[in-house]
């Protein structure tokens, strides 16, 4: 397999001419996996972020507003989702470059385990889950999205029902578990590099976003547009689970109960991808000073 892309590598720096995506290159502030921010940053300096997606975003607003009118004449009909993963694959595999591809794929990977890390240690390893761990672009066609979303929502409310059942909170755990963390994702597929292969994953995010609206029930998308709120509840949970509320200074996805529109929705999903990386990051640096015999948390010395 040939190497990846990486612009940033020997880049020259010039103090009078800095470059501003070099500077959040070699900037380690956030605990983003060195492959996730590669990706996210070509796709940033990319000729697509740069015009394709400033010049197409107030038609896809539009288009997304007559997709709103529609959905409030018939909230339930047509129901396309098989259709709608079909096309994002299809979009993705003629369309996205190899970067944008691999932050899809990942964002799986990185839900799935973000979820298992709660359940274990919350104490709650039983309740229902449906791990999602795609390796190729076709394995999208099976509900993937929308799998992803309702794994979020029966999450909380199968974790909060317990809760309350039990009569418990979620506290600091005596032992964490960091077992389902990992440091290494399955190899992906290798993904097309053609001429077309050339769109971003925010630009590609944003050209989707109304495709969800119109192809799902309302109730689907107004879900799934909701859930890009609960970083911040997650976080929480995992604050309280490690007993440090570090990682918060990084979370900007939330406020849930005053829900913003579903208009700005793409935004949202390229914080959520964000947020739930530097969540993955922080446990994953966690889990290697555990590993080492030092304490979890960095600040405790």
């Amino acid at each position: 397999m040939t190497a990846a892309y990486d612009p940033f590598v020997g880049m020259a720096h010039d103090p009078r001419d800095p470059d501003p995506w070099l500077a959040l290159y070699l900037d380690q502030s956030l605990p983003i996996d060195p492959e996730a921010k590669r990706c996210l940053l070509v796709g940033a300096r990319s000729w697509s972020r740069r015009w394709l997606f400033p010049v197409s975003r107030p038609l896809v607003i539009l288009f997304f507003c007559v997709v709103k009118v529609l959905r409030a004449i018939s909230p339930r009909f047509p129901n396309l989702n098989g259709l709608l993963h079909k096309t994002i694959h299809w979009g993705l595999r003629t369309f996205g470059t190899p970067e944008t591809n691999t932050l899809i794929l990942r964002h799986f990977h990185v839900g799935t385990e973000l979820l298992a890390f709660m359940r274990v240690n919350a104490g709650a390893a039983d309740i229902s889950s449906h791990p999602l761990r795609p390796t190729r672009l076709k394995d999208i066609e099976e509900n993937l999205f929308l799998q992803h979303d309702l794994n979020v929502f029966n999450f909380i409310i199968e974790l909060n029902q317990r809760l309350r059942a039990e009569g418990r909170e979620i506290m600091p755990a005596e032992a964490l578990d960091f077992s389902m963390i990992s440091d290494a994702f399955p190899t992906f597929e290798r993904f097309p590099t053609g001429l077309l292969n050339r769109i971003d994953v925010q630009t590609a995010v944003e050209f989707y976003t109304p495709l969800y609206a119109l192809m799902l029930p309302r109730n689907d998308f107004v879900r799934a547009a909701h859930s890009l709120q609960l970083d911040e509840t997650v976080a929480i949970y995992i604050a309280r689970i490690l007993g440090t509320d570090y990682h918060l200074n990084f979370i900007k996805n939330g406020h849930p109960m005053v829900a913003l529109s579903t208009l700005q929705a793409g935004y949202r999903l390229m914080m959520h991808g964000l947020d739930c990386e530097a969540l993955h990051g922080w446990l994953r640096t966690m889990k290697a000073r555990q590993a080492a015999g030092l304490p979890v948390d960095p600040r405790a010395g």
